[in-house]
């Protein structure tokens, strides 16, 4: 065997290795919450030793920037295609209302409110700029997009719009319960949203 086939079939294994300690540590984050979660408990549902999870992530807050990092990946691309098809501002912004819905049920409410809280730490493991999160990046894009076409003010912060917005969904999910409420709320926020983007 070269060197090289060997190489691809060591980060094979260590990739396969890595997906069942997340996907293991993502199971006991649901059902213990991160806090109460035990390294022992997800080492041995993921069949590896204690020491193999510290080698891919060196402590519970990496596993949830990792999990942070794919989901945020995933919703932008949803999103992005979206943004392809014909569209308006307030289906956007409702897209963008109804994809991070979508994650919450996908993590589940407890392992939603964990990576929000964490990505609003001030002891967030690894600190990143507003450009590294394609989703702001594209509901900023969307916003600017438009303002040029005369549909936003032009005194509109694109940036702060659309940071807002987003807190606004993580803020209505992680305190309500009651989806009859939560959907009311979320209808409000869009409809407000698009009341302070749009040309009087």
């Amino acid at each position: 065997m070269t060197p090289q086939v060997n190489l691809s079939v060591r980060e094979t294994r260590r990739q396969r290795t890595r997906e069942r300690i997340l996907g293991a540590a993502v199971s006991e984050f649901q059902r213990a919450g991160m806090a109460a979660a035990e390294i022992s408990a997800i080492v041995a549902a993921a069949g590896v030793a204690h020491g193999t999870f510290y080698l891919h992530f060196p402590t519970k807050e990496h596993v949830l920037l990792e999990v942070e990092r794919r989901e945020e990946a995933r919703v932008a691309t949803e999103f992005d295609r979206f943004l392809k098809g014909p569209h308006d501002l307030f289906s956007a912004l409702t897209e963008v209302v109804r994809l991070v819905q979508g994650l919450e049920e996908r993590l589940g409410n407890a392992l939603f409110k964990e990576i929000l809280a964490l990505h609003f730490s001030a002891s967030r493991p690894r600190p990143d700029d507003w450009t590294d999160h394609a989703v702001i990046v594209l509901l900023v894009r969307e916003i600017e997009r438009g303002r040029g076409e005369g549909e936003v003010h032009p005194e509109v912060d694109a940036f702060y719009s659309a940071v807002f917005f987003l807190l606004g969904i993580y803020g209505v999910l992680s305190t309500t319960a009651g989806h009859d409420n939560r959907d009311n709320m979320l209808s409000q926020l869009v409809a407000s949203a698009l009341r302070g983007l749009e040309v009087r």
